[in-house]
């Protein structure tokens, strides 16, 4: 069985820049998990000593927080730097753009819609920067009984397939005066996205590494098993069953935005493995 890795996989810019930032400031904590990638924080903790921390109010004066790549609410960040934390920001530059859309629009007196899962840490923070707030949707259907005004400012979720973005644009534009959509998907999503569509429409056989409940990942998982159903999510190599190979040809590879390299690699050597 052949083995074959997407042409494009795996740690993006926001996240190679926040691993940095964090391996940088030994002895710190992440205010919630840096990435997506459980394997990862724990190697940051046991390697740089940057601890993970849940509740902001538990840093004192003093101590260094370090801002999630997903970043964090308004309030909280304010807070935060008003009560002597050195706050080091490793929010990823492809979130803060629609922290920034999302205020000024907001205070321009657009409704602000945001598409993307509500519960997700990177938007709770996009949403707190809406000074008169924000309605967050997940398809069409959500916004068939809202009332908005004449001018909306639409914002995506940074990992969201563009298609299903495109559904709610147009399903906006005739209906209101004015709808101003702002592209907010991270050129490495839609990166990873097409080479994990391309190489699912090949394989007998996809593996998708990523974190469980890493937004980007299930994202790739989906499209992957659009095209290929013997499709599968993992995290490491332990989840691996090898009966998922039997009789396959070819056994695509892709991995999440927060998958580093050393799991990626752990994965394909189990594979070659236990197939040979």
């Amino acid at each position: 069985m052949k083995i074959e890795l997407a042409e494009s996989y795996g740690f993006c810019f926001g996240v190679k820049r926040a691993i940095k930032i964090a391996e940088e400031n030994r002895n710190a904590a992440t205010y919630g998990p840096l990435i997506h990638n459980s394997k990862e924080i724990a190697r940051l903790d046991s390697d740089y000593k940057v601890g993970l921390v849940e509740d902001f109010t538990t840093f004192q004066p003093g101590d260094k927080a370090i801002v999630r790549t997903h970043g964090i609410v308004k309030d909280e960040l304010k807070a935060l730097k008003e009560s002597g934390v050195d706050v080091v920001d490793a929010t990823c530059p492809f979130v803060t753009k629609p922290q920034e859309i999302a205020q000024e629009m907001s205070e321009a007196g657009y409704s602000v819609v945001i598409f993307g899962d509500e519960k997700h840490p990177e938007i709770k923070g996009v949403k707190s920067y809406a000074t008169h707030g924000a309605t967050v949707v997940t398809e069409v259907e959500d916004l068939e009984d809202l009332k908005l005004h004449e001018r909306i400012a639409l914002i995506a979720q940074t990992t969201r397939k563009v298609e299903d973005y495109m559904k709610i644009a147009n399903y906006l534009i005739p209906r209101y005066k004015e709808v101003r959509v702002f592209n907010t998907i991270c050129n490495a999503t839609f990166e990873n996205q097409d080479a994990a569509r391309k190489l699912s429409k090949r394989a007998d056989v996809m593996i998708i590494i990523g974190g469980k409940n890493s937004s980007n990942t299930k994202q790739l998982f989906n499209i992957a098993h659009e095209n290929c159903p013997d499709s599968y999510h993992i995290e490491d190599e332990n989840e691996i069953d090898m009966s998922w190979f039997e009789g396959k040809e070819l056994c695509g590879i892709s991995a999440g935005a927060s998958t580093p390299d050393w799991i990626i690699q752990n994965v394909v050597d189990a594979i070659q493995k236990g197939v040979n």
